[in-house]
């Protein structure tokens, strides 16, 4: 299956024969102070700037109904974001070692470790970070 958008990899997970935990780190772009004038155009565009973890969940891939159900939870739980990056944990996990997978990932988000994360925009589209 070709993931575009969350609810495919909500459908993906909800299909797979382990249990499937989706660990998610919802973010913000931020313009450094030091930023020079055109990395702040950059980021004013839209572009750029340093990613910041705002919160993180996980959530069982039952448990949410779809990307539109999981975005307005995430607006009324915390800030505005711009960039969710999210995994699978398989399996039977115990509630400490869930923690620890997203303490992990939020730290692999503030180092720039993407690889095996799918980001998604605001809209639950994948983005492609070159």
């Amino acid at each position: 299956m070709n993931i575009q958008h969350f609810d495919d990899l909500l459908a993906m997970a909800r299909n797979q024969r382990e249990p499937q935990r989706l660990l998610m780190v919802f973010t913000t772009a931020e313009c450094e102070p030091d930023a020079t004038p055109e990395q702040r155009a950059a980021h004013a565009a839209g572009e750029g700037g340093v990613l910041h973890p705002l919160m993180c969940v996980d959530k069982d891939p039952g448990e949410v109904a779809d990307f539109a159900a999981l975005a307005a939870e995430a607006r009324q739980a915390g800030p505005a974001w711009q960039l969710m990056f999210t995994a699978a944990l398989a399996g039977r996990t115990s509630a400490s070692e869930i923690q620890r997978m997203l303490d992990l990932l939020v730290k692999r988000v503030q180092a720039g470790e993407f690889g095996g994360l799918l980001p998604f925009n605001p809209a639950g589209e994948v983005v492609l970070i070159g």
